[in-house]
């Protein structure tokens, strides 16, 4: 299985919504727990990072864009 690649500061889309309505979420800390805010309501909730992984659909917004590549950065 393909480890999904996100990053702080990205808003992604949860398999499950939140109370508020809302499924969209921005990472705003990372580490062995990831912290999402609610895009919706601004609540946040501290998760461990496999279960963020398994609880999330994709990136719907990235902060850096994909044709960017590392390779040209130097």
């Amino acid at each position: 299985m393909e480890r999904k690649i996100f990053q702080l500061g990205d808003i992604v889309q949860m398999k499950k919504q939140h109370p508020c309505g809302s499924n969209e979420m921005e990472i705003i800390r990372m580490g062995m727990d990831i912290r999402i805010k609610c895009v919706g309501c601004q609540h946040s909730v501290l998760i461990p990072r496999v279960k963020f992984e398994k609880n999330m659909k994709k990136v719907l917004r990235s902060t850096v864009p994909p044709e960017t590549s590392f390779e040209s950065m130097d």
